[in-house]
């Protein structure tokens, strides 16, 4: 089950523009795809069309969701959007920008075709389905392009057709498909003149879709080829410079996997690896959507988690009691971010030292994360938690005792964020660590037998 979120309807003072859709123009509609170099699927619409009109929807599906107005991957959209829009507006187009149920709003748009990326959220596929059936019936066609992935849902499979369970060999296949076309940027830049020309269009403020400004800082859109090159060296150790910090721009697609994954190939074999899990869990979702709320493996559905609220509440504002787990919470409050290996660590804790269901952690990094992509933590969760296809066998319990003494054996990462952990303000632990792998240990297996 998941948490209980109160979300309060929004305020909206943006009013649609549809003056600029002519029945002979096409759409790209930005989504998850943030940039003008190396987009497949804006690639195509200008390849392929004359006055091609530039769109995004803020939709209202996914905003209403937000129960923090100052949800700071809304600021990072419009933000990226803004930029977007001034680049466009040196090319003699601009972008428009529509607020609303993305199903209703392509209703009123008629247009001679609407281009746009793949997405492969149970959601967005469901909606996209809609709006395809809608552009149709006017005559009109939905066209999509694989531009997140390098290999879509159904290009890495078995030989029987099947789709792998299994990272490994799931991996293998992969390193054994690719290829240099297979990274190969999409030129977009070549055909910018067949945008529709357009003086600039309003722009709204975070006020006017119901939001207000964060405090949290982005990190730059930098691929840090330094980082990548000692990446499995640096990687596990949360209090050096020692990961990319890429995740929101590969999640917003402000910057594109075909060139991160270029340089991985030259430079790290493990960086390769971490981007190939992310293509993983995309596949997993895909065949399998019933994961977003449930167990990949059915049977762990039956265990008997405490849900102790209190506790839960106690994970997440880092008041645990073991150090390493509430430098993580806290750094995740603070700014977005968790480190991976960090990540590991406190869904290991939550789920096992708590027995709190994995689907409440699930939906707390969904609230916070700036890299928050269903398929990613979704995955992460279920293999800390021991329920998914690829995961930690269920008697894994991490010792966070065990875990600083390997990562943060210096306790940089743990006093930045927990100043006061050997001082007698700091937090109680909230449980012993032996007896909670025992208890773990014993909920789960009288819930798998």
């Amino acid at each position: 089950m998941n948490i209980p979120n109160d979300v309060a309807t929004t305020s909206i003072s943006w009013e649609n523009d549809f003056s600029v859709f002519l029945p002979e123009s096409a759409v790209f509609w930005f989504r998850r795809d943030l940039r003008l170099s190396d987009n497949a699927g804006l690639y195509q619409a200008l390849k392929n069309n004359n006055d091609v009109i530039p769109l995004f929807i803020f939709d209202s599906n996914i905003l209403e969701k937000l129960a923090d107005k100052a949800d700071a991957r809304v600021t990072f959209i419009l933000q990226s959007l803004e930029l977007l829009k001034q680049t466009l507006e040196l090319h003699g187009t601009s972008l428009s920008i529509l607020y609303g149920d993305p199903v209703s709003l392509y209703q009123q748009i008629r247009v001679n075709a609407v281009y746009t990326n793949e997405d492969y959220e149970p959601y967005t596929r469901r909606r996209d389905d809609a709006i395809s059936e809608i552009i149709k019936y006017h005559g009109g066609i939905f066209k999509t392009f694989k531009d997140q992935v390098i290999f879509g849902p159904e290009e890495v499979i078995k030989d029987d057709g099947h789709p792998y369970n299994i990272f490994t060999p799931y991996s293998k296949k992969w390193l054994a498909t690719v290829n240099d076309f297979s990274s190969k940027p999409h030129p977009s830049e070549n055909y910018f003149a067949n945008f529709l020309a357009s003086a600039p269009l309003p722009f709204p403020t975070l006020q006017d879709i119901g939001f207000k400004k964060t405090r949290v800082s982005f990190p730059p859109r930098v691929i840090k080829k330094s980082v990548i090159e000692t990446y499995d060296k640096t990687r596990n150790f949360p209090g050096a410079d020692g990961t990319t910090r890429i995740g929101v721009h590969l999640r917003f697609g402000t910057v594109s996997i075909r060139r991160l994954v270029h340089i991985a190939k030259q430079q790290n074999q493990t960086f390769l690896k971490e981007l190939i899990w992310r293509e993983f869990y995309q596949m997993i979702l895909w065949h399998y959507p019933r994961v977003e709320n449930a167990s990949f493996k059915a049977a762990y559905d039956k265990i008997q988690w405490r849900n102790n609220l209190e506790e839960f509440d106690a994970w997440c504002n880092g008041e645990t009691g073991y150090p390493i787990v509430d430098a993580g919470m806290r750094e995740l409050n603070a700014t977005g971010y968790m480190h991976n290996r960090v990540r590991m660590i406190v869904s290991s804790f939550l789920t096992k030292h708590l027995l709190i269901d994995w689907r409440w952690g699930e939906a707390y990094f969904a609230k916070k994360l700036l890299d928050y992509d269903l398929a990613a933590n979704n995955g992460g969760w279920q293999w800390a938690a021991g329920t998914g296809c690829d995961a930690a066998p269920y008697f894994r319990v991490f010792n966070p005792a065990l875990q600083t003494q390997k990562f943060d054996k210096s306790l940089e990462y743990i006093r930045r964020w927990v100043p006061e952990f050997d001082s007698q303000a700091y937090a109680k632990p909230l449980v012993e660590h032996a007896y909670a792998r025992a208890r773990a240990l014993k909920a789960y297996g009288e819930g798998l037998s």
